[in-house]
């Protein structure tokens, strides 16, 4: 009777034990499933190089207009809000809350954009974290471009992005920046180019912008005071020349080591707090890449002494010296991230790839202008991504136009996490752009 009794324990105990094996066999399965999934996407959709529209032949695209349409919501011009006081956050149409995303499932921010008559309205759009500070990683390469040739252009109005420096052509430079890739004359060391372009425009002046000095944001906690890398792009003379003109500047001065500029503060310095000496809001990237985007149209916003052509280098790459590449600039900025979402959102249930979806909607003309960046902090004990991008999307709802800021973070500071966080991000873009375009 007691070895009966045994035999059925010891036979339970093996179902058990077999059951065990199986759930963890299983469970093992499933996250070796999971991790080639997150590595996948990692490669070919983070990494990837971007899918570029059909039609190039208007690279520019910067006097474009958005198609006059009956929209449901309010939008306000630049003469309603008065961009040049401060506090011009409260008179904007804005709906803060509009995306029901969770703050804690990352930030998000979109400047939508209307055609009034001879003027652009806009709304601004986001899920309630708009002014949450976070670290814009290479995000901020953007704002340290335009800033160093607005710097430039002080110095002489004559000379801007279409220009080479040393042996160096500008627009090759700001594509490799994007592209992370050698292109043209340039060696592909993104961080350290934009370390020089930091340099050339200083701390002071960058962070300046953000305040009384262009967007008058009065958000004392916005700086612009580090760098991305101790190694800076070095030209082989530090003569700048028109590639239009004669004019040449022979001694345009930067900063060759980060710490000599009076401005520069450490990582954790005492005023900086957990997000580092480049703190920045989805409100404040956005609006600086919006008012690029308007530059021609919205002349009471532009970025001072910049000029129209010089954003058409940051954007597209024009005067560019790769002959194999048919455009450069923020066109050539990595990931497939917001291209996959905006064709599952506009084409529900069309397995074809983003690109064809976009070229037959858009007559091939559709454009996605971005930068993104990330890392893992030990700072934060987090893993994150942010992405900077400006969309236009010709005949669609008769034109849609927008800027955005995102920023996601996953628990855990580790680039094996990149792709958790990415696909997090990507989620957001595919929720925010079915509220966004379904609206008219």
């Amino acid at each position: 009777m007691i070895l009966a009794k045994l035999k059925k324990v010891a036979l339970k105990l093996i179902w058990v034990s077999s059951v065990v094996v199986l759930v963890a066999c299983q469970s093992q399965s499933h996250q070796a499933a999971l991790k080639e999934q997150q590595g996948l996407f990692y490669q070919q959709v983070m990494l990837a190089a971007p899918v570029l529209p059909a039609d190039l032949t208007n690279t520019a695209m910067l006097d474009h207009v958005v198609a006059n349409r009956v929209a449901q919501s309010a939008y306000k011009t630049a003469n309603e809000v008065d961009y040049s006081k401060t506090n011009w956050q409260q008179r904007v149409a804005a709906d803060w809350h509009y995306f029901d995303i969770p703050a804690a499932q990352g930030k998000l921010l979109v400047i939508d954009y209307q055609q009034q008559g001879d003027q652009l309205a806009y709304r601004y759009l986001a899920n309630g974290s708009q002014d949450d500070l976070y670290e814009p990683w290479s995000s901020s390469k953007i704002q340290a471009f335009s800033g160093a040739i607005a710097k430039v252009r002080a110095t002489n109005l004559e000379l801007g992005a279409h220009a080479t420096i040393g042996n160096s052509n500008v627009a090759d430079l700001i594509t490799s920046i994007n592209s992370y890739a050698p292109f043209g004359s340039a060696d592909g060391n993104s961080n350290a180019i934009a370390s020089y372009f930091i340099n050339v425009a200083g701390r002071e002046y960058l962070s300046n912008l953000f305040a009384d000095s262009w967007l008058k944001l009065n958000d004392s906690r916005i700086m612009f005071k580090g760098a991305y890398a101790t190694e800076i792009f070095t030209p082989s003379k530090t003569r700048w020349q028109s590639t239009d003109s004669d004019t040449v500047v022979s001694d345009i001065a930067y900063f060759t080591v980060n710490s000599d500029d009076p401005a520069y503060l450490g990582y954790r310095c005492d005023g900086c707090g957990l997000t580092g000496n480049k703190a920045m809001t989805t409100l404040a990237q956005a609006e600086w890449l919006k008012r690029l985007a308007s530059h021609t149209r919205e002349p009471l916003t532009q970025q001072p002494f910049l000029q129209a052509e010089d954003i058409d280098v940051l954007f597209n790459g024009t005067g560019h010296t790769d002959k194999t590449a048919k455009v450069g600039g923020m066109m050539q900025g990595i990931s497939q991230m917001i291209t996959q979402s905006l064709a599952q959102v506009l084409a529900a249930n069309d397995s074809r790839p983003a690109k064809q979806v976009l070229d037959e909607l858009t007559q091939g003309q559709w454009r996605v202008w971005q930068k993104i960046g990330w890392g893992p902090s030990e700072t934060r004990s987090t893993t994150e991504v942010v992405m900077l991008a400006h969309v236009y999307l010709p005949f669609i709802q008769g034109g849609r136009e927008f800027t955005l800021a995102a920023q996601n973070s996953v628990p855990g500071a580790s680039e094996e996490h990149l792709a958790a966080t990415g696909l997090q991000m990507q989620a957001n873009f595919t929720h925010a752009f079915k509220q966004l375009l379904k609206s008219q």
